[in-house]
């Protein structure tokens, strides 16, 4: 078993030794544009806010800052982050350069609702692949619905996390206040596997790529201690919420489940804020798509980023260096 879940991590483990992880840290150093071509990376510094150390964001974005670093003259780090709403505030203060997002919490944040006092000078780079939303539960914790989890101790996810967003919405829809119906644990992904497996904890909310790493182990390792809740009950009043929010379900083959997983997908968006360089905007933008198959060694998740879906961005606007990589790389309109 051991050998077997070394091997399934091994990818994940790989880019996470080989790039610089920055925390939290730093101010970034600001970046030029590059010279004539508005389509050449600049030189300097650049950093990534991904998500949990243990989700799909830090293992993709690790990989997007080694495509970036080999292939322009930007030195990029990605940087592990309690995901969305923290990746969004810490982009605008001018912490990080790029950020992976949620596209409901990007949504969010363009309209300066919910967690976001105002309107948020934010764009997009490309929609990338959908997070699909994970349930977990124990299976002797008497939890088949969401209804069920009153009274229970359930992960939410890091705070400021697009995970807690969705979770909270989740729990709101099946007629739960998250604050008081539920005994909310707001954890990131290591700390909440690890309280299934010793369980303290009842269940998880997770939104991230399929496979994603902790979601294997736990499922490897636990076996059917473990099982997945159906939340598409609750998915015709998210969609009043967002229209981001889609039916979507975890195929039987990603975490070996005896039948596919009835389940919500919302997209992810890649954002920078509204005076990123043109220059590396459209760089950055075209090494998504021309190197989509060295970020599908890294996670196969990758293979979802089309240039089809790449502008779907809405109501989050695309930077304009990323719409002229788009038009260069001729995605539809």
């Amino acid at each position: 078993m051991r050998k077997s879940l070394i091997k399934l991590l091994a990818p994940a483990l790989a880019v996470a030794m080989a790039v610089t992880v920055a925390g939290c840290g730093g101010k970034r150093e600001p970046t030029a544009g590059g010279g004539g071509d508005a389509c050449v990376a600049g030189k300097g510094s650049i950093t990534i806010a991904t998500g949990n150390s243990t989700g799909v964001y830090y293992v993709l974005g690790g990989g997007l800052a080694q495509v970036i670093s080999k292939n322009t003259e930007l030195r990029a780090t990605a940087a592990e982050t309690g995901a969305s709403v923290q990746n969004i505030e810490q982009l605008v203060s001018g912490t990080y350069d790029v950020a992976f997002s949620l596209a409901d919490t990007a949504a969010d944040a363009v309209e300066g609702k919910e967690s976001f006092d105002g309107p948020q000078p934010i764009r997009a780079l490309t929609r990338l692949y959908p997070n699909t939303t994970h349930v977990v539960v124990n299976a002797n914790a008497g939890i088949d619905s969401l209804e069920d989890m009153k009274g229970k101790t359930i992960s939410t996810g890091s705070p400021k996390s697009g995970t807690e967003v969705i979770a909270n919405r989740l729990l709101e829809q099946a007629g739960l206040d998250p604050a008081k119906d539920v005994k909310a644990q707001r954890l990131d992904l290591t700390k909440t596997v690890d309280g299934m497996k010793d369980g303290s904890i009842d269940g998880l909310f997770w939104s991230g790529g399929l496979p994603t790493p902790a979601i294997t182990d736990l499922v490897t390792s636990q076996g059917d201690k473990v099982k997945f809740v159906d939340v598409t009950p609750q998915l015709p009043k998210m969609q009043e919420i967002s229209t981001t929010y889609e039916e979507a379900t975890i195929p039987k083959a990603t975490y070996k489940t005896d039948e596919d997983v009835p389940t919500i997908n919302v997209p992810n968006v890649l954002l920078v804020k509204d005076d990123f360089a043109e220059a590396n905007a459209c760089a950055i933008t075209k090494l998504v798509f021309d190197k989509n198959a060295d970020l599908a060694k890294v996670h196969p998740s990758a293979k979802q980023i089309t240039l089809d879906n790449a502008r779907k961005t809405a109501p989050v606007e695309l930077h304009p260096g990323a719409v002229k990589a788009l038009d260069e790389l001729k995605a539809p309109k």
